[in-house]
């Protein structure tokens, strides 16, 4: 056991789970919400709430629950095998989606560069694909290089997305921000609502914030705090970015950029800038990409392990890497990138949010929910359990929220999808008959 003197310190773990979650999520989105106008803004409110509940529920399973699987495991504490399988299938499922979104990010801000990629659905498809392809097999080198290179290549973002807050300030007009506000006449409620899927996909990744429990001070104290300071502290940097770009750009050229950063950017200082802006976000994102494949290969690599997945993706490579299992995912996201395509990259890339968002907060749902037994388990205090239950009470009505804003062509896909993976671990649930999870009870 290491001594506490080497463990990770608050503000270490704070400062990590700050950096996992902003990632690339960011990159579009002050174009995607400048359709709806800078009423959309009031949704970072409500999504910083909900996503501080969730974090912090994730964060008392990781107490509770220290036996490998993440999500699924805490899932199958309430909902058995099956509930294991369902949410390693709906989480696989949500992280093929969301890195089609980072290559659509990655190329909308490409195309300033070249050109062609920005002209139409066809040159934004074959981009998204090289880029795909591209860090599927740079991750043939194993999760060491892998690992190297998302610490370096994520600070692409912080940089300017945390630089924004503080400089674009000095470069604000009110008058920009007001036209602005609601320039489609939207009621308050239905615009919070549509930008909620926006807001959330920011936050995706805040299920990882409770893995290093055995690696930190005091994890009773440090673990949730930390979850709850890092996504209070993204949420402010967040909001004060996408607010103070709505004020310096024009709302009409800013909803149809498909590189905001960059062209805020641009209009603060010189296009030369914009375009080591545009550089730093391509950086960032195929870095994003790149760590994001090997997460999807390792979580498929993790269910077959359990007899859930097909037995090729628990085979790895002499440098350790799920080969097989990176050029399934690869050859997945190529054929969900093909179905989604849209004209212009802010098109695919709202759509592709809005689906990744609902097959992610279903597990997020599941999850959470295992934590009551958990606690029921583990015989908490009755203090504990009021605190736990109220905050996954606040979680879980704050995910089926989402998951109805997301609006009824996310979610009737999503149903599919899960009714889809009913059928397939039917034929799976053969091989778990006999086996007894949980001790009786008492």
């Amino acid at each position: 056991m290491a001594a506490p003197s080497k463990k990770m310190s608050l503000l270490g773990l704070t400062t990590l789970v700050a950096i996992n979650m902003m990632g690339s999520g960011i990159i579009m989105l002050p174009a995607s919400m400048a359709q709806l106008g800078a009423i959309s803004l009031l949704s970072w409110v409500v999504t910083a709430l909900g996503s501080m509940a969730i974090a912090y529920g994730f964060a008392q399973c990781g107490l509770f629950c220290t036996r490998t699987g993440g999500m699924s495991a805490y899932t199958e504490e309430a909902h058995g095998k099956s509930g294991f399988f369902l949410c390693s299938f709906l989480y696989f499922l949500s992280l093929i989606i969301a890195n089609v979104a980072i290559a659509i990010s990655a190329v909308g801000y490409l195309s300033s560069f070249i050109p062609w990629l920005g002209s139409g659905p066809v040159p934004l498809f074959v981009g998204s694909l090289a880029l795909i392809w591209l860090t599927t097999v740079a991750n043939f080198g194993g999760p060491r290089i892998t690992g190297r290179i998302g610490v370096v290549t994520v600070w692409g973002v912080i940089i300017p997305v945390a630089g924004l807050c503080v400089i674009g300030w000095f470069y604000f007009k009110p008058e920009v921000f007001t036209a602005a506000w609601n320039p489609h006449q939207r009621h308050l409620w239905d615009a919070v609502s549509a930008s909620i899927p926006l807001t959330l996909w920011a936050f995706l990744g805040m299920e990882s914030a409770a893995q290093g429990y055995d690696a930190v001070e005091n994890p009773n104290r440090t673990v949730p705090l930390a979850c709850l300071l890092g996504t209070l502290g993204v949420a402010v940097v967040y909001v004060l970015s996408t607010s103070v770009i709505q004020g310096i750009v024009p709302n009409a050229e800013l909803a149809a950029s498909s590189a905001p950063f960059a062209l805020v950017y641009a209009q603060m200082f010189s296009p030369g800038v914009g375009k080591l802006i545009m550089a730093l976000a391509v950086v960032a994102c195929i870095g994003s990409l790149l760590g994001w494949q090997f997460t999807l290969a390792q979580t498929a690599k993790m269910s077959a392990d359990q007899r859930l997945f097909p037995r090729f993706f628990s085979r790895v490579s002499s440098a350790n890497a799920p080969v097989l299992g990176l050029l399934a995912c690869a050859t997945l996201q190529s054929l969900i990138a093909l179905s989604t395509i849209s004209p212009t990259a802010s098109a695919q890339f709202s759509k592709l949010v809005n689906l990744a968002v609902v097959t992610n907060l279903l597990p997020y749902v599941t999850a959470l929910t295992g934590l009551l037994v958990m606690m029921y388990k583990a015989h908490a205090s009755a203090t504990v359990q009021a605190r736990n239950t109220l905050v996954v009470l606040v979680a879980v009505g704050y995910s089926l929220y989402a998951i109805y804003a997301c609006g009824e062509d996310a979610v009737f896909g999503a149903m599919l999808v899960l009714a889809f993976g009913y059928l397939l671990y039917g034929f799976l649930a053969k091989r778990f008959v006999g086996e007894q999870v949980y001790p009786p009870g008492r």
